[in-house]
């Protein structure tokens, strides 16, 4: 887990131990006037230690004095960021930060004789992620598993966020079944200022059943027998057959639809037929090849 943090050490080491580089090594930093090395030692010694790094997290760096860890350091990450950030501005990578969260850069702003010169204030827009949906610390994805995969087990990759790929194991005998939600510990997001701990990735499971008729009869019987027995139905004169069809969502849509126009038909008969009628006499009346005369009926006239 904090292997990363080990090679961020010892590449500090390398360049600022006062043996290797006592140019560098013996050189205070903007953090206190102790020796760069000493400083990273220090900031080491509380990110690599759980009791020390918790103590930090609720009482800064006073609690790591009180606890006898020595101080005059700032924030463990800092350090790191400062020393990787090279000789120019300062960089900092805060992982784990959240939608909506503030950075702040002091003093930044725009710049008047005369005037303190104001902050920039950046704040967080949150991307949408086609995989993974974050919520707090977690990641929380959806992953789609045939049913062999469900009864027989799967090895499925995942590519993370930090372009790594991890795969996931069931084992044969564990089944998954739809809906289920399993989870994969310390492979969600990083925890703000401890960038070296993550959530959990959350995984929920939807099961793939195959397609109507995919066995012949024989090989169903088969099936039937390797799977647990189902319960059978005593059935008796009091009970009905129905039929179970596919849920059409649209069929009550469309019922209501009939419904109406049927009532509309109850309250207005024979108005349409009427109507085209109507409208047939009066195009023979307005005829100049007719030699018969035509009277237009009208609506009140029972034609249908």
């Amino acid at each position: 887990m904090y292997e990363e943090l080990k090679k961020a050490y010892r590449k500090l080491a390398l360049k600022y131990h006062p043996d290797k580089n006592p140019n560098e090594g013996e050189k205070a930093s903007t953090f206190s006037n102790s020796p760069a090395f000493k400083q990273i030692s220090q900031a080491y010694e509380v990110l690599a230690d759980s009791k020390k790094r918790e103590l930090y997290d609720k009482g800064g760096e006073q609690a790591i004095k009180e606890g006898g860890a020595g101080g005059g350091f700032g924030s463990p990450m800092d350090i790191f960021d400062m020393f990787f950030g090279g000789g120019g501005r300062m960089q900092r990578e805060r992982r784990g930060m959240k939608d909506g969260q503030k950075i702040t850069f002091h003093g930044e702003g725009d710049q008047e004789p005369g005037l303190e010169p104001g902050d920039i204030i950046i704040v967080l827009d949150q991307k949408d992620h086609a995989v993974f949906t974050r919520r707090g610390e977690d990641l929380f994805m959806c992953m789609d598993i045939q049913l062999v995969e469900a009864l027989c087990g799967f090895q499925k990759p995942i590519s993370t966020l930090d372009n790594r790929t991890i795969v996931i194991t069931s084992h044969p005998g564990q089944i998954v079944k739809h809906g289920d939600i399993k989870c994969v510990l310390n492979e969600g997001m990083p925890i703000y200022r401890r960038p070296y701990e993550k959530g959990r990735l959350i995984i929920e499971f939807k099961v793939n059943f195959p397609e109507n008729g995919f066995l012949s009869p024989d090989k169903l019987s088969l099936l039937e027998k390797l799977l647990p027995e189902r319960k059978e139905v005593e059935e008796t004169d009091e009970m009905d057959q129905v039929e179970l069809v596919d849920f059409d969502p649209n069929q009550e849509r469309r019922r209501h639809y009939n419904g109406e126009a049927y009532e509309d038909d109850e309250h207005h008969p024979r108005v349409q037929c009427q109507i085209i009628l109507q409208k047939r006499l009066m195009a023979k009346l307005q005829s100049p090849s007719s030699g018969q005369i035509y009277l237009p009926c009208t609506p009140n006239t029972n034609v249908c």
